[in-house]
C-alpha cells in the first residue's frame, strides 16, 4: 500500500554562533536592532515535513509518494530522493522560485533565530491529489502535513472527494487556520495527529473536547514528547510509552519520524498499540541524530530495537 504525503520539501541551513545572543542584543536597544553574528559552523540538511515523513516511512519498508512544490534549486534534493527510491514524479518544480528554506542560527544556550522563506511551497495548491491516484500502485492512504494554507485545504478536500483515508497533521501550520478551518479538517480526515500544545489549540478553536474529536475520526493521536503518546480509537484510549533514546542530540524532525511510523502501522494493518509503539520508537531513533533525515537503520535493526523495548516483534 502506497501513501501519498502532501507537505513541504525544504532545505534547512543550520548555523552555529560560538557565543550568546544575549551578550549582543541590548534590551533597551531592541527598537533599533542591527546585529551581525559570525557563524563558523554551518551545515545544510534536507528537510520539510513531507520529505522527513517519507524518509522514515521508506526506512521502515513503506512506499511513500511525495507531493510538493519546489524551486529551481531543488535538483540536489530530488536526486537524493531518487537514490532513496522515493518517487519524485509528483514534486512540481516552479522554475521562477526557490525551494522553501529555513535559515537557523543557534547560540551556545541553544537559543535560535530562524528566518523562513516559503518559496515554491506557497503555491502547493497547484498540485492535485487525483493526479497521483491513477494506476495499479495508486496510493490508498494519505497525509496532509504542514504546507501552504491553500494547499492543505485543497488537498484535504481532494482526499475526501476521492474517498482516500488520510491523516490531518496540523504541526507548524497551526497559526494559519481558524476554528471553522480546523473543524472542516477534522470532519474530512480519517485520522488526526497533533502534539500536546497543538491539541489544546485545536480543542480551543473548534470548541470540541478530545472525545468529540475522537468520535469524528478513526483515531485521534496526541504526542507528549518524553511522556509518550495517547491514541484515542475504537472507543478507547491507548497509552503509548516513550522509548528511551540512546542520546538526546536534536529534536528537529522527531514529530515527522513519529508520523512515518504511524503511516507504516496504518498501511500494514497493525493494531493501535503496536502502531503507536513503532511511531514512538522512530521518534527516539531520530532524536539521537543531527538533522531530520540522518537516522537510517536497517529493518532488522529496527525490529531488534522494537523487541528490546516492548518484548515482541511488530512484524
Amino acid at each position: 500500500m502506497a501513501s501519498l504525503i502532501c507537505g513541504s520539501v525544504a532545505y534547512d541551513t543550520i548555523m552555529t554562533f560560538d557565543g550568546r545572543f544575549r551578550e549582543h542584543i541590548l534590551p533597551d536597544q531592541i527598537h533599533m536592532l542591527n546585529v551581525s553574528f559570525l557563524v563558523p559552523g554551518m551545515r545544510r540538511e534536507f528537510g520539510g515535513c513531507a520529505g522527513n515523513i517519507a524518509y522514515t516511512l521508506k526506512m521502515l519498508g513503506g512506499d511513500p509518494v511525495v507531493m510538493a512544490t519546489v524551486g529551481s534549486d531543488a535538483e540536489p534534493y530530488l536526486e537524493y530522493l531518487r537514490k532513496l527510491e522515493i518517487p519524485t514524479g509528483h514534486i512540481r518544480v516552479l522554475p521562477e522560485t526557490f525551494t522553501a528554506q529555513a535559515m537557523i542560527t543557534t547560540d551556545l544556550d541553544n537559543n535560535q533565530i530562524t528566518a523562513f522563506h516559503p518559496g515554491a511551497m506557497s503555491q502547493s495548491q497547484l498540485n492535485h491529489v487525483k493526479d497521483a491516484l491513477g494506476g495499479a500502485a495508486a496510493p490508498s492512504l494519505g497525509i496532509v502535513a504542514p504546507d501552504s494554507r491553500e494547499g492543505m485545504l485543497h488537498h484535504a478536500r481532494q482526499f475526501a472527494e476521492a474517498g482516500v483515508p488520510f491523516i490531518f497533521d496540523l504541526g507548524q501550520a497551526m497559526p494559519l487556520f481558524n476554528g471553522d478551518d480546523l473543524r472542516e479538517f477534522v470532519e474530512l480526515a480519517s485520522y488526526v495527529t497533533v502534539n500536546d500544545y497543538e491539541a489544546q489549540v485545536l480543542l480551543s478553536r473548534t470548541a470540541w473536547t478530545s472525545a468529540e474529536v475522537a468520535a469524528k475520526v478513526r483515531a485521534f493521536v496526541v504526542t507528549h514528547g518524553e511522556r509518550g503518546a495517547s491514541i484515542f480509537a475504537d472507543g478507547r484510549q491507548y497509552a503509548i510509552p516513550a522509548v528511551a533514546a540512546e542520546r538526546i542530540v536534536d529534536p528537529t524532525g522527531c514529530g515527522d519520524a513519529f508520523r512515518g511510523g504511524l503511516l507504516f502501522g496504518i498501511e500494514n494493518g497493525l493494531d493501535w498499540e503496536t502502531t503507536g509503539r513503532l511511531a514512538s520508537l522512530m521518534g527516539s531513533v531520530k532524536i539521537a541524530q543531527q538533522g531530520p533525515q540522518n537516522h537510517w537503520l536497517s529493518r532488522e535493526e529496527i525490529g531488534s530495537r522494537f523487541q528490546s523495548a516492548f518484548g515482541y516483534r511488530y512484524a
